[in-house]
């Protein structure tokens, strides 16, 4: 007898780097998608060297590895999101954008991680103009910081809500259907307010600050888990306010992990584990 999957798995790959530490990158991916529900799979383009204190080394995946990865899961898995994370250089930036165009996936999340959380460089100065023009016009939503935001349009990174605000045409312009501006670099704020912008409209998206050093790949969670909700049908907003929502939890409960000296992962399965005995 032949077995027939009719489940209708939502499924959620991931194009990152790998983190040694298992905070952020391919892991933080992985478990993210996994948390919220979805099936993920994955598309190293770097071994990274790192744990909570820092990155120590990157090594690019060899071009065709990468391109061959994107063949086999794309000419086997039946893929609704993407979400894509750290690229390294121009040249495995295009082969992603040119593996986008030929399958098409529905939907495209792009966090433009440039920058860890411990401050470490993760994308080449001149890859940042290819990412712009190969990669950022075929996302449906685009997720960066403040700095990353800044590094896109050539700013100065915003110290405050307003001068936020002031970045909404530039952003814009980048080709995005839709910016969500992460504000969580502004500490002082008592919320961590996020900016979404569509071409038409924009809306401020709050949620608690909780006071931790263990914000190790909050970016990577929450791209995503944007990814995961829209992959089950939501509307991009909503899928924003889920993850939003979901990013806020794994954070507050990240001080019940103890993981490493520096700065630590969120608690991505915080809704609690399976009691497998």
């Amino acid at each position: 007898m032949t077995y027939v999957n009719t489940s209708q798995t939502p499924i959620v790959l991931t194009i990152a780097g790998s983190d040694s530490g298992g905070g952020a990158g391919i892991q933080a991916d992985i478990k993210a998608i996994s948390a919220t529900g979805s099936y993920a799979c994955s598309v190293i383009t770097a071994i990274t060297s790192q744990n909570t204190q820092g990155v120590s080394a990157i090594l690019p995946i060899p071009l065709e590895h990468v391109e061959s990865q994107l063949d086999a899961v794309f000419t086997d898995l039946n893929i609704v999101a993407v979400k894509v994370g750290m690229l390294a250089d121009s040249n495995i930036i295009k082969v992603v954008a040119n593996k986008i165009r030929q399958y098409q996936p529905r939907f495209l999340v792009v966090d433009p991680v440039m920058v860890a959380t411990s401050g470490d460089l993760l994308l080449e100065q001149s890859a940042i103009s290819t990412l712009k023009q190969e990669l950022l016009p075929l996302a449906d939503i685009i997720t960066p910081n403040l700095p990353e935001g800044a590094a896109l349009i050539g700013t100065s990174v915003p110290q405050t809500q307003a001068e936020m605000g002031a970045m909404k045409a530039q952003l814009r312009s980048l080709g995005a259907k839709t910016v969500l501006l992460k504000g969580g670099h502004l500490e002082k704020d008592e919320n961590s307010n996020d900016l979404l912008i569509t071409q038409e409209s924009d809306e401020l998206i709050s949620a608690k600050r909780f006071p931790t050093h263990n914000t190790h790949g909050t970016g990577c969670t929450l791209s995503s888990a944007i990814a995961s909700y829209l992959a089950q049908g939501n509307d991009l907003t909503a899928a924003v306010k889920l993850g939003k929502t979901y990013i806020s939890q794994a954070i507050a409960h990240a001080d019940e992990l103890n993981v490493g000296q520096g700065h630590g992962p969120v608690n991505h399965f915080y809704q609690g584990h399976a009691d497998v005995r």
